[in-house]
């Protein structure tokens, strides 16, 4: 993980698991959320997870966070068209690297599956899927203020998995909106708040529903995303 302090580090814009891209039939490009890196626990058990699922995972920074690992000190996210240009280049390095034969899906945790969502909205994306975890539909409390106006162009099988505790979005939430569902798919882990963490007294822990995550992404692909 990036430090808190000013030590400095060697910059980590891309990481790749072993499956990738030798043999790879599905690579999912992977983005951050707003304050966590590509390497946070998260999104290494995620990437973890997924390769044991046969979804070899690409993930990458933004330029925001590439330069917090350089001098180690935080920053706001960059603005949405500088994240969705970083996003548009890490797809076409990724197709060029992969072949037009692989089945490619974009996706992220909390923001970067916002970004994820907006580039497949702009039509010529060139994915075959976006699977989104967490999606922040809204701010925590604030349910005037929804960002869902761009979903509704997203051509490609968009799938979203969200913890039932999510202050981004909950189930209640989602369902008086009333259009949402019709074009999204959804699949909700009971318990998980935006990070997938549960309450001491469930049954299952962050690990269990990242790893149901990861199981529930491939039978999506498999279904709706066949190449």
């Amino acid at each position: 993980m990036i430090p808190l302090d000013n030590t400095k580090v060697n910059v980590v814009v891309r990481i790749t698991n072993k499956s990738y891209p030798k043999g790879a039939e599905t690579v999912l490009v992977l983005a951050h959320g707003a304050g966590a890196p590509a390497d946070s626990p998260f999104m290494e058990q995620l990437a973890e997870e997924l390769e044991g699922q046969g979804v070899a995972c690409v993930r990458f920074e933004f330029p925001y966070m590439e330069k917090r690992r350089e001098d180690g000190k935080k920053r706001p996210p960059d603005r949405a068209p500088v994240l969705l240009e970083a996003f548009r280049e890490q797809i076409q390095q990724v197709r060029a690297e992969v072949g037009a034969r692989c089945r490619l899906a974009i996706g992220g945790k909390s923001m970067g599956g916002r970004m994820a969502s907006l580039v497949a909205s702009e039509g010529d994306a060139q994915v075959d899927a976006v699977v989104c975890f967490g999606y922040p539909f809204h701010p925590p409390g604030k349910l005037d203020r929804w960002r869902i106006d761009h979903l509704p162009n997203v051509t490609c099988p968009l799938l979203v998995v969200q913890g039932t505790r999510d202050p981004f979005g909950k189930p209640e939430e989602i369902a008086a909106q009333g259009n949402i569902e019709g074009i999204t798919r959804f699949c909700w882990l009971d318990g998980g708040n935006h990070d997938f963490a549960t309450l001491v007294k469930h049954p299952l822990d962050q690990s269990d529903l990242i790893r149901e995550a990861a199981k529930i992404t491939r039978q999506f692909l498999d279904d709706y995303a066949g190449v």
